[in-house]
């Protein structure tokens, strides 16, 4: 069967090999992998209940209640969102009701056709490699001994308790409520757009932020399967609606979640994209500065060096890490972290639980700008006066045919130039990908994705000319790998 889990779960296109049959048989693995010993049993997690949240996608609901169905037939306690939900709120919810694990039916920021299942832990974060490997090994073994999934009428199961229907907002809200500075807003309140991209955050920012005075309009926060023939995911090529909606005047500023709400963006009052690297740094210094907290900071191979710079000044550890924010929170679970975050625009913070965080990272936002009493426009100059200048693209190269990381990696070693762009290529780093670093701290990135057919090309550079140089070199070594 062509069910592999990668950076987050298991994508695949409706219809063809998502469908309802081959999830029972995810399901039945979930359910085998978690009453496993090899499961993690620790901390005070119930082993027989199970989370499951769904997003806005094509049949999200219908696929949630069918993998409900499944767990309640293996003897699970199952929670089932009520409606679409951000999978941070579903992740948390793992966490607050002391669950063994959560299964979100969504393909994040992935095309409409697509959709899928990412696992949590106990712990609120992507479940462990380990714990995902584990629920192949089933997929695998069930297959071999045509052992076919468990399976429960849905009334039934409900009817005797193995299947309850409960809302993860009210929990996860008062959670937000200890991390975010509502008073703060209330006496700054801004005027701002929220586009929740047709995704499962539609809604939550606006909530939560009822009687602090905040004008919010929200855009594209209806029910659209679809999601308006746009990829749900927060880039600029992607954000026609909310830069029009800032530019005639609808708010200040927007910010945008994608589409299961567990990644960030925003636009500035001049409809200028304001990109994830740019929200961490601004993060890390504002909880740093004005919040005075202190920790580590982790960020993925693919997010800026502003990171390191800060970090550098504030005297904190910095670690990099793969692509994935499972990566990210391996160190949030083991160490004191400040902030952790990535490229795409999964970041979260000191306090909350290890997962990327759309909605959280919208309202941090909202609050800095309210204590700053600056622009977002203002605040990013300054930023990158400060500790830039740093000018980032990324390109994407569709495959026609996979490849192979460890062939990829060997090619662009080989491969490797002296300069790029008249800058000295001082260093590579083989931690995801291949990157190479410049003399001064530009860099290009060149990665296969771990969650769709294509192969990534990464640049940061001091100015346009130098990222135009690496994003040239980088698309003509890559093409060539193709």
């Amino acid at each position: 069967m062509p069910i592999h889990f990668g950076t987050d779960g298991w994508r695949a296109v409706i219809s063809d090999t998502f469908t309802f049959d081959n999830l029972r048989i995810v399901a039945q693995a979930i359910a085998d992998a978690v009453a496993s010993d090899h499961w993690d049993k620790s901390g005070n997690a119930d082993p027989n209940k199970i989370v499951i949240g769904f997003d806005t996608r094509f049949l999200s609901d219908r696929f949630a209640g069918e993998v409900a169905r499944v767990l309640a037939a293996n003897g699970f306690k199952v929670l089932l969102a009520q409606a679409d939900s951000p999978t941070p709120a579903i992740s948390f919810a793992v966490k607050h009701n002391n669950a063994a694990a959560g299964v979100m039916i969504t393909a994040s920021h992935n095309a409409p056709r697509y959709n899928g299942v990412k696992l949590k832990g106990s712990f609120g974060g992507s479940a462990l490699s380990e714990q995902c490997r584990r629920v192949e090994v089933y997929i695998n073994d069930n297959e071999e001994q045509a052992r076919g999934p468990n399976l429960m009428d849905f009334n039934k199961a409900r009817e005797a308790g193995l299947i309850q229907k409960f809302n993860p907002l009210p929990a996860y809200f008062e959670h937000m409520h200890k991390l975010i500075r509502t008073d703060l807003i209330a006496e700054h309140p801004q005027r701002f757009v929220v586009d929740a991209m047709y995704g499962s955050g539609r809604g939550v920012i606006k909530s939560f932020l009822q009687g602090t005075g905040c004008d919010i309009t929200e855009i594209r926060s209806d029910m659209n399967p679809g999601f308006g023939g746009v990829h749900p995911e927060p880039i600029a090529k992607n954000l026609g609606a909310l830069a029009t909606a800032v530019s005639t005047g609808m708010g200040n500023f927007g910010v945008v979640t994608d589409g299961d709400a567990d990644r960030i963006g925003a636009m500035d009052e001049r409809g200028v994209f304001v990109d994830p690297h740019k929200i961490m740094a601004l993060s890390l210094k504002y909880l740093v500065e004005k919040r005075g907290l202190t920790g580590a900071v982790v960020r993925t191979v693919s997010t800026t060096r502003m990171i390191d710079r800060l970090a550098k000044r504030y005297g904190l550890k910095l670690y990099e890490t793969p692509v994935g924010f499972n990566h990210i929170a391996d160190y949030m679970m083991k160490e004191d972290v400040l902030i952790g975050g990535e490229e795409s625009g999964g970041i979260s913070f000191k306090g909350h639980i290890p997962e990327g965080d759309g909605p959280l990272m919208g309202l941090l936002l909202v609050e800095m700008i309210a204590a700053s009493k600056k622009s977002l426009a203002e605040m990013v100059d300054e930023l990158l006066a400060d500790v830039g200048p740093a000018f980032y693209e990324r390109v994407d190269l569709r495959l026609s045919r996979p490849v192979a990381k460890a062939e990829m990696t060997d090619f662009l070693l080989k491969q490797a130039p002296s300069e790029i762009g008249a800058q000295k290529v001082d260093e590579i780093s083989q931690r995801d990908g291949v990157k190479y670093i410049m003399a001064d701290d530009s860099w290009l990135l060149i990665r296969p994705s771990g969650t769709e057919p294509v192969l990534r090309v990464y640049a940061e550079g001091r100015n346009n000319e130098m990222v135009k140089a690496l994003l040239g070199y980088g698309q003509k070594v890559a093409e060539s790998v193709v």
